[in-house]
């Protein structure tokens, strides 16, 4: 049995500091003159106490250096614990939130998922709202941690190839955490207020802009109103995809821009091929439009570039019902949403670098069927491929394509329809916001959904943002033998 009191006391600080972080949106509303302020201030108590106590009880075997079943239990139980606290404002808020519709909500926050059963956001108090964002926000840079820190650590699903590119500091984990921690949150709040001060240019109102900074560059997707973005069509849509692209860079190379190193950023092999594919189905979409709906040049372009970029990066902001667009976009949309960003970033699903290993080792086997004498080897940035990374990244398709399959089966023993079974679970462990059909589509919401499917989507959001693998392990018998 792992000693769990290491873990035990990293949880109950970020716990605590949640419960400090709720005395934010306590003093907006506050301000706002209503009385929805005493709501999080008894959140804050409990959740700061109640962290703070586990910190307390756990910190006589504090330690920089983890074991590898610590590291499983950390990564996990962080992604636990914090949606549990963070879900507390919604029960005991303006919401009134069931536990189930309260942790499912928090839950999409801290993953950055995006998916929502709230409804009248318009009028939900703004201390409320801006929970919603920063939930989304504290869970875009922390998973930026996860996947330069601990998922290398862990070699899940090919992260392992990164090892170098992640700030070495003598294998000791929790400094290690810290280090990259302080780096990337001076950036990552850089890009935050430049993207508020984008959206205020704009004609976005103060309140407005700051929330969907926050749920933009952690793309996240939460937004202040319930029609999303098609309260805002227009300007803002192509800065919400300037900043949503940028969230979804890898943060290292920002690390090194700032450093004063450019080359990285221009070179990297994962840009180009992430930044490509947003074009080339971009340029697809708008010429569909123009063709089949009759659509103008620049509104065809802006609702492509907003919606591909918003579904590529697993934002799930929407502008508009791209459902009502017909077939063609239907199907682009639903496997865009399965490519993802770049590792590191605030980006979710299977990742660009991923799909680049997969090819290149399928095109070395096309080339040893050709030449079966040659010698031939996957290469990722013209640097040769371990055969560990091939195996991981194989491995971690295929346990994402089974795990889709097997919660699309468990939702729809449900009671839902195909079309919502499959999509749900595909925007659930992909992180992605909305789904596809008249439910849970873009015009749509979770709302309505039984209890035993939002559970389920509760758990396909937690194991998809921590690339599966994470929270299966801790499922096995092998695990917890010492």
């Amino acid at each position: 049995m792992p000693d769990l009191r290491p873990v035990g006391y990293v949880i109950g600080l970020l716990v605590a500091a949640l419960g400090v972080s709720m005395l934010v949106p306590m003093a907006l509303d506050a301000a706002s003159g209503n009385g929805h302020w005493r709501v999080f201030l008894e959140a804050a108590v409990v959740t700061a106490l109640g962290g703070g106590l586990i910190a307390l009880a756990s910190a006589n075997a504090v330690r920089a250096r983890l074991t590898l079943q610590q590291i499983f239990l950390l990564t996990t139980g962080v992604w636990v614990a914090l949606p549990l606290f963070g879900a507390i404002p919604f029960m005991l808020g303006a919401t009134e939130a069931r536990p189930v519709d309260a942790v499912f909500e928090a839950m999409s926050g801290l993953t950055t998922t995006g998916s929502t059963v709230f409804v009248g956001l318009d009028g939900l108090p703004p201390g409320l709202l801006l929970w919603r964002s920063m939930l989304q926000w504290f869970g875009g840079v922390g998973i930026i941690v996860v996947a330069m820190v601990f998922l290398p650590e862990l070699r899940i699903g090919g992260m392992q190839i990164f090892r170098s590119e992640a700030f070495e500091t003598m294998g000791k984990i929790l400094p290690r955490a810290a280090q990259i921690a302080s780096r990337i949150s001076a950036i990552y709040l850089a890009l935050t207020l430049s993207c508020a001060f984008a959206y205020a240019m704009v004609g976005m109102g103060a309140f407005d802009a700051v929330n969907h900074a926050l749920t933009t560059v952690s793309t996240g997707g939460f937004s202040t109103r319930d029609a999303s973005f098609g309260a805002f069509q227009g300007a803002p849509e192509y800065v919400a995809a300037a900043f949503m692209v940028l969230g979804a860079l890898p943060f290292v190379r920002f690390v090194q821009l700032v450093a004063g190193t450019a080359r990285p950023i221009l070179v990297d092999s994962q840009i180009h091929a992430f930044l490509g594919v947003i074009l080339a189905v971009t340029l697809a979409m708008t010429a569909f439009r123009m063709i089949v709906n009759d659509d103008h040049p620049e509104h065809a372009f802006r609702e492509g570039i907003f919606n591909v970029t918003s579904i590529i990066t697993g934002t799930g902001y929407a502008s508009v019902d791209y459902q009502l667009w017909g077939a063609f976009p239907v199907v682009i949309f639903f496997f865009l949403g399965l490519v993802g960003g770049c590792a590191g970033s605030t980006s979710c699903s299977i990742k660009i670098f991923r799909y680049q290993i997969l090819f290149s080792a399928i095109g070395v086997q096309i080339r040893r069927i050709h030449s079966p004498s040659g010698v031939f080897g996957p290469r990722f940035e013209g640097r040769p491929v371990p055969q560990e990374v091939i195996t991981s990244v194989v491995s971690f398709f295929v346990i994402f394509v089974v795990s889709i399959g097997v919660m699309s089966v468990a939702l729809g023993m449900t009671g839902l329809d195909f079309v919502t079974s499959l999509s749900g679970a595909a925007t659930a462990i992909a992180n992605i916001g909305p789904g596809l059909g008249d439910i849970i589509g873009p015009a749509g919401n979770f709302s309505t959904l039984n209890d035993a499917a939002k559970w389920l989507l509760t758990f396909g959001m937690l194991i998809g943002r921590l690339e599966l693998l994470v929270v299966f392990a801790i499922f096995t018998r092998r695990f917890w033998r010492v």
